[in-house]
């Protein structure tokens, strides 16, 4: 594995552990009032559009994180439609 694929792998494990946090909060909350479901629409669709480029082009990185972001933000549109007031 070369410096860039190693760049990819980091770069697609750092991005697809950005919506932990918030997913583990909000499961602890049950609190989504400040989040938006107009944001978390457009990250899912655009991480689908994403996910359908990387494996069009066999891409790894591109398409496992894409596949956990894809996971974690229809976690938080389910919370937010099951826990929103």
């Amino acid at each position: 594995m070369d410096w860039i694929q190693i760049f990819g792998h980091v770069g697609a494990f750092l991005s697809s552990v950005t919506f932990i946090p918030q997913v583990y909060r909000v499961y602890k909350t049950k609190s989504v009032n400040d989040l938006s479901m107009t944001m978390m629409i457009i990250v899912f669709t655009s991480t689908l559009i994403w996910l359908v480029y990387g494996v069009a082009l066999m891409l790894w990185p591109v398409i496992l994180a894409n596949t956990i972001i894809a996971l974690l933000s229809l976690m938080l549109i389910y919370f937010k439609l099951v826990y929103s007031k």
